[in-house]
């Protein structure tokens, strides 16, 4: 009788910066990692043509100069304003597209890096969204038509979308599994190590491993998070961050400082991370309708979990 050795394969991370924060991938094949970075690297270009508000030549702008009339949209960005109006549909209007002038008013109107480097300015005038039931997909014609004066931000549920599609996209391309991590959003496809992706759990994704809150692992479909202290700046007299209430057009309140969550995609996981932070203190039972498994940190450090989240484990 023989006794075989099974070796784990080695891990080769790439990073680059795109889209306003780091893109990771991770492959099980050191050959594939150059294809898998130009399969991601196409992808975000892709994305952010397609989504981005702040590129004078994005197809959403070209929506946002049309508003009021039905526009012909790629496949790209229909997908994306599909998925968008699904997060709104599933959480009640609590993940809304139609915060683009809100967010734009608390001073969010260029790259983040930029909005940073500003001196403090008064916010601009706030209050409710028009709301996702005025956008208008015709799935036939492969268009859309906003209200006249709306302004969409596609925001983090084009960027979960991205991480899905580059995924499934590199592990077809290169037959093996694989992770993909945009800023903490992360999305796994093909085949999972033995003992799965390990997957830091901290506010910021630049995080060194050993000082993460936890580490826990996933074998498919993606993780989120969702942290108010990470895309923030300074408005006026206060600092406010990227994830707004549209029952206010305002910044939310900080209850929740970081939401995790698991899902059947990175999508999915992002959905309630965002939904929980606008929840506020009513996350925990309006959560109890989805099911994912989250960990939530509230504003005093509390750790709140649901649905199965694994129990804390030094890191």
């Amino acid at each position: 009788m023989t006794a075989t050795t099974v070796h784990e394969p080695i891990l080769t991370t790439r990073s680059f910066r795109a889209i306003g924060t780091t893109a990771t991938v991770v492959v099980q094949d050191a050959d594939a990692a150059d294809e898998a970075e130009q399969i991601l690297a196409a992808e975000l270009e892709a994305i952010d043509l397609a989504c981005s508000r702040f590129r004078d030549d994005s197809e959403l702008q070209i929506v946002h100069a049309n508003a009021g009339r039905p526009v012909e949209v790629s496949e790209l960005l229909f997908e994306a304003l599909s998925v968008a109006l699904h997060a709104a549909e599933r959480t009640g209007g609590a993940v809304d597209p139609t915060i683009g002038n809100a967010i734009a008013a608390l001073g969010y109107d260029a790259d983040l890096e930029v909005v940073q480097a500003r001196p403090p300015a008064p916010p601009g005038a706030l209050g409710p969204v028009a709301g996702y039931l005025h956008v208008q997909l015709h799935p036939g014609t492969r268009s859309v038509r906003i209200p006249r004066g709306v302004r969409l931000d596609l925001g983090s549920t084009a960027k979960a979308l991205a991480a899905d599609r580059a995924a499934a996209r590199i592990a077809r391309s290169i037959g093996s599994g694989t992770l993909v991590s945009l800023g903490g959003d992360v999305a796994v496809a093909g085949q999972a190590p033995a003992d799965g992706w390990a997957v830091g759990i901290a506010r910021e994704s630049s995080t060194p491993a050993g000082l993460v809150d936890q580490v826990v692992a996933i074998t498919h479909g993606g993780l989120a998070s969702s942290a108010t202290s990470v895309r923030a700046w300074t408005v006026g007299d206060r600092r406010v961050h990227h994830i707004v209430d549209p029952r206010t057009g305002d910044s939310v309140a900080p209850y929740w400082v970081l939401v995790s969550a698991t899902g059947a995609s990175c999508v999915e996981a992002n959905i309630v991370t965002t939904a929980a932070v606008v929840w506020g203190e009513q996350a925990l039972d309006r959560l109890t309708g989805f099911d994912q498994s989250l960990r939530l940190v509230r504003f005093d450090g509390q750790v709140f979990t649901v649905h199965g989240w694994p129990a804390e484990t030094a890191a």
